[in-house]
């Protein structure tokens, strides 16, 4: 038995001391356990007076196997070529800058028919912790990679993605150069357009600000490709 549980010794020992008369606390004593143990142990098995240390013993056996959780099912194994597929998408996309685990979840939503999961299915697929599922839709949603909509049959959240993603990632991308040119404006104005650093702060400007417009055009003629 576990560290802690109690034997059939131990039971033997407690009916002997019920049998002589003895208290709950003076059984404890020849026993090393707490007071709470033993009367707990007599209390659940009939009392003092029916107490038997066999049926005891298979008693706890038997409540401690059908108390024993089940083990889930096995996620069903994805086919060689997705799986090899998801692995060099994952790959790619943390090469991009994504966590891997934000990488694995959206290479595993990309390459899913239905193009949407729970968190439950997300954590079942991939065989990760809720918590790390939970902290990689998160990065993903903040950077408009993947959208979430109500699932009202089951109750739950799913994590979607569609044809528009990376449309949405374009945008993001553009409003991120659109902001360092911002910034990296208004500091070639403080530091004066004529100062060395001024002037290489303005320069980054002008690249980002660039960048941002030619980012945009991209993603609109991605659109319309797709008819949109």
């Amino acid at each position: 038995m576990p560290e802690g549980r109690l034997t059939l010794e131990d039971r033997e020992t407690i009916a002997q001391g019920l049998a002589e008369g003895l208290g709950f606390a003076e059984i404890s004593r020849r026993l090393g356990r707490p007071t709470s143990t033993v009367s707990r142990e007599v209390n659940r098995n009939g009392g003092a007076g029916v107490y038997r240390p066999e049926q005891a013993h298979e008693a706890t056996r038997e409540r401690a196997r059908r108390q024993r959780p089940r083990a889930a099912p096995a996620p069903e194994a994805a086919p060689a070529g997705i799986r090899e597929t998801e692995d060099r998408l994952t790959g790619v996309l943390v090469a991009s800058g994504l966590t891997r685990m934000s990488s694995r979840v959206l290479a595993c939503l990309c390459l899913t028919d239905s193009g949407g999961l729970t968190a439950a299915d997300l954590v079942r697929r991939l065989r990760v912790s809720p918590a790390s599922v939970s902290k990689a839709v998160a990065e993903l949603e903040g950077m408009s990679l993947i959208g979430r909509e109500r699932d009202e049959r089951r109750r739950r959240d799913r994590y979607v993605v569609d044809n528009e993603i990376w449309y949405r990632s374009l945008l993001a991308s553009a409003r991120f150069n659109t902001d360092i040119a911002e910034v990296a404006r208004q500091g070639a104005e403080a530091l004066g357009r004529s100062s060395p650093a001024g002037a290489r702060m303005r320069a980054m400007s002008e690249f980002f600000e660039q960048v941002g417009r030619e980012t945009v055009a991209a993603a609109r003629r991605y659109r319309h490709l797709l008819g949109h």
